[in-house]
């Protein structure tokens, strides 16, 4: 049976650790608010490109553009979100099985020698991803100095225009990102989409009210706006997936300190409540024994 001094060693320890979960639920609570406010200036710009496009799809103009070239797949990239810091929960896990899971699907879909370039972004998920590329003949990791969960602006920039490059170039034949979704600090979805080539679907199944679309004049001519307006949209999509990504994981630490915070509290109650016993048995054996010497 433990004493009582060690039962006080246990509990401050524990009182310690409930005061640093508290505190790191707030931090992260405050950043993943920060996010969230990031995915919310974003919404208009993305809206209001995707609108663009889709009166320039509508109108009767033929477009061409190397970023809707659809050819056979050999090769693809895929851009794989998670965390660079840890004490997230199985964020990071069930991210990993996901990947692991949609790679079995495209070789299913596109054959079994298909060539995968993964983008792992997040210092776990590059852990994650090294070991089991290494194993696998068909799957390379690649990774861009300056490409992390942080960036953003301009980083985000030149990663999109790598991708653009590799795709355009012939390098890559397709670029799929999987990454979780921000819903609600207790819902996030894991979403795996295709960015290159762009499909004229993606526009039609993203709300975009085309009965409030006017007739338009277009100068230039359509397809020189059009060739100019898609690499901003795919420029406003990867920001998207960044800023969710963030917003996630601290959506994730957040239910993760709540949960080890809970924990500590009820850990705590049950050890204070020994010792309290262990403390009126310790004082109830001293009365015993007081009265004893008194009777003797």
């Amino acid at each position: 049976m433990a004493t009582l001094r060690e039962l006080k060693g246990r509990i401050a320890s524990v009182a310690s650790s409930e005061k640093i979960t508290g505190a790191m639920k707030m931090i992260s609570s405050a950043k993943m608010h920060k996010a969230e406010q990031g995915l919310r200036r974003l919404l208009p710009f993305r809206r209001q490109i995707e609108g663009i496009i889709s009166n320039l799809l509508s109108a009767d103009a033929q477009f061409v553009s190397p970023l809707l070239e659809s050819r056979e797949v050999k090769r693809m990239a895929i851009v794989v979100f998670g965390s660079d810091d840890g004490l997230c929960g199985a964020y990071n896990i069930n991210i990993f099985k996901a990947l692991v899971a949609r790679v079995a699907e495209l070789r299913a879909e596109l054959g079994d020698n298909i060539a995968i370039d993964l983008y792992p972004v997040g210092r776990k998920m590059v852990k994650a991803t090294d070991k089991w590329a290494k194993a696998d003949g068909n799957i390379r990791v690649r990774l861009l100095d300056g490409v992390d969960t942080k960036t953003s602006g301009e980083g985000v920039h030149v990663f999109v225009d790598h991708l653009t490059r590799s795709f355009t170039a012939g390098d890559i034949d397709r670029v799929d990102l999987l990454y979780m979704s921000f819903k609600s600090v207790s819902r996030q979805r894991l979403t795996a989409e295709q960015l290159l080539p762009v499909v004229q679907s993606t526009f039609q199944a993203n709300d975009v009210d085309t009965a409030s679309f006017r007739p338009y004049l277009f100068e230039p001519d359509a397809t020189s706006i059009f060739t100019t307006v898609l690499p901003m949209f795919l420029l406003s999509v990867m920001q998207e997936v960044f800023t969710e990504n963030r917003a996630s994981e601290q959506a994730a630490r957040v239910m993760a300190m709540q949960s080890a915070n809970d924990n500590a509290k009820k850990l705590l109650e049950q050890l204070r409540l020994e010792f309290n016993k262990l403390r009126q048995q310790s004082i109830t054996s001293e009365l015993l024994d007081i009265l004893g010497g008194q009777i003797r």
